[in-house]
């Protein structure tokens, strides 16, 4: 029995596969990393908009919609590869190039967050602090005339 697979059909169901366990593999690394920056994220919220629990959890569901919109834009924007695969090891030596651009993606996407967490945090524990210094004069005001 003969078979006309060419060698370009091979490559293409190599290149399927690797597109297949790229998105796989990125899509999960995605969904673990937002769930977790919003559940570890929303303790801090609520701290930051001091108690007001329902805007501190839309906050922190609005970051994490943002999170995988640019995350899962940038994995699909990612996809396309122009080198042609023959072997295996190519296989795993692309999707682990990919994903590792997708890793860094999240790290950055992770330490963006951190970064908007702190700045929200921040302005809340100032808008809370007393004056720096006690007063130690005031300033008399003048009478105002009584309206007749």
């Amino acid at each position: 029995m003969e078979t006309n697979i060419t060698p370009g059909a091979v490559s293409s169901q190599f290149m399927v596969a690797a597109y297949l366990v790229y998105l796989l593999v990125s899509i999960t690394l995605t969904i673990w990393v937002a769930r977790t920056l919003q559940r570890n994220g929303a303790p801090f919220l609520h701290e930051a908009f001091l108690g007001k629990e329902v805007l501190a959890d839309s906050v922190n569901h609005l970051l994490v919609v943002g999170f995988y919109l640019m995350n899962i834009g940038f994995v699909a924007l990612a996809l396309k590869e122009h080198q042609t695969i023959w072997t295996l090891q190519e296989i795993i030596e692309l999707v682990c190039a990919k994903i590792g651009k997708v890793l860094v993606m999240l790290g950055g996407m992770h330490f963006f967050n951190l970064y908007v967490f702190n700045r929200i945090r921040r302005s809340a524990m100032v808008r809370q602090m007393p004056p720096p210094v006690a007063p130690r004069e005031y300033t008399k005001l003048p009478a105002t005339a009584k309206a007749t």
